[in-house]
């Protein structure tokens, strides 16, 4: 291999690249507009479920348990109805996710010392939000059943009542609890992974669409030289996207970095090289820019965006499926990035990803090294 001809090859792709503006297009603004999109819109926190009340009992004690739900930010009171034609009306429609109906003899149970029945309806209909939000829910009224029945106690024996559990809860990592800081990162790694497949699936491909490869065939180029000469450009462009989703989850999202910078940069080089290596296989075995283009988007936008655990947590899935997430590479950069932003972890923690990310880098180059042929069939 000749540096001359490597550096003649990257000089070509990268004027085609600064001088094609939809892939530069593609290369810079695409990952910017997606890590926008994706991180506004993609939330897992469920705050402000909106709530409609039934009280029937209408008391002094009915009015402190709702105003325990209202003074919640998990819960926003959207209406009072007056029986349950209206509740369902509520739940139906769409307005409410939960309804709370309070009994009439609510008061005079919970003064003579009696359980009192409080109904709590839920919209089932988006099964994950409704669990949550009956969690907590059911927390809001075991809080307030212990404060009534401390102050029955209290009153019954005069005694001043101290929890036997002093619980002290204290969040690692992600102390506000906010889902953009667990989201962020795990999104830079399947926006990476998407992109980066996609530039390099047309390259080659782009070549013999064109009929310019038989002049490259011509040429004393050889095959190595070819497709590390266009791999290079993409890989500066894609690290220089790496280095605006970093600034962007600083400066916009104010995601804390705690780990080693240069960590999060040469794993990323990494994931990068693999994943270039990908999209330029697919153009060497297609041969065609649309087929190209749409297969590089099934082997690496659903595999990165469903198996590797940036949605939904791995060890939620079928046995099966978890066998199937170790051949996911995005899976390990997943789990790299995660730990250097929120828990600022070295190689010491993550030795075993970062060797199976570099394991993944070597052997998708070394096949697309090998897999292309300097002919014309």
């Amino acid at each position: 291999m000749k540096l001359v001809r490597l550096r003649a090859i990257a000089r070509k792709e990268f004027l085609h690249v600064f001088r094609d503006r939809l892939s530069l297009a593609i290369a810079v603004a695409l990952p910017l507009i997606l890590i926008i999109i994706f991180g506004f819109a993609l939330s897992f926190d469920v705050k402000h479920v909106p709530l409609v009340v039934w009280d029937q009992s209408e008391t002094q004690l009915s009015r402190e348990l709702i105003s325990r739900f209202t003074g919640s930010p998990y819960f926003r009171l959207v209406d009072y109805a007056r029986n349950y034609p209206e509740v369902e009306r509520a739940v139906d429609s769409g307005q409410a996710l939960l309804a709370l109906v309070i009994s009439r003899d609510f008061a005079a149970h919970l003064e003579s010392g009696r359980p009192a029945a409080v109904q709590l309806i839920a919209d089932g209909g988006d099964s994950n939000t409704a669990t949550i939000a009956l969690g907590y829910a059911e927390a809001v009224a075991r809080g307030f059943s212990q404060q009534i029945a401390v102050q029955q106690v209290q009153q019954q024996r005069g005694l001043t009542l101290q929890p036997p559990i002093d619980l002290r809860p204290r969040v690692w990592f992600n102390a506000d609890l906010e889902s953009r800081n667990y989201i962020i990162p795990g999104l830079i790694a399947v926006i990476m992974m998407v992109i980066a497949a996609i530039l390099t699936s047309l390259t080659i491909a782009r070549e013999w669409e064109r009929g310019t490869m038989e002049q490259l065939i011509a040429t004393p180029v050889r095959g190595i030289e070819l497709v590390l000469g266009k791999l290079i450009p993409y890989f500066v462009v894609g690290m220089f996207d790496v280095l605006l989703a970093v600034l962007m989850t600083e400066l916009v999202f104010q995601v804390p970095l705690r780990g080693n910078i240069l960590l999060l940069f040469g794993t990323a080089a990494v994931f990068l090289s693999g994943a270039l290596s990908i999209g330029m296989l697919i153009s060497i075995l297609t041969r065609n820019q649309l087929l190209a283009t749409q297969l590089a988007m099934v082997l690496t936008f659903l595999p990165a965006d469903l198996l590797s655990g940036f949605l939904s947590p791995i060890e939620n899935m079928p046995r099966a499926i978890q066998l199937v997430t170790y051949f996911v590479p995005a899976r390990y950069f997943v789990t790299l990035l995660r730990s250097i932003y929120l828990k600022g972890v070295g190689l010491d923690v993550l030795a075993w990803e970062a060797a199976t990310l570099l394991t993944f880098c070597s052997v998708t180059v070394v096949v697309a090294l090998l897999c292309f042929r300097k002919k014309l069939a």
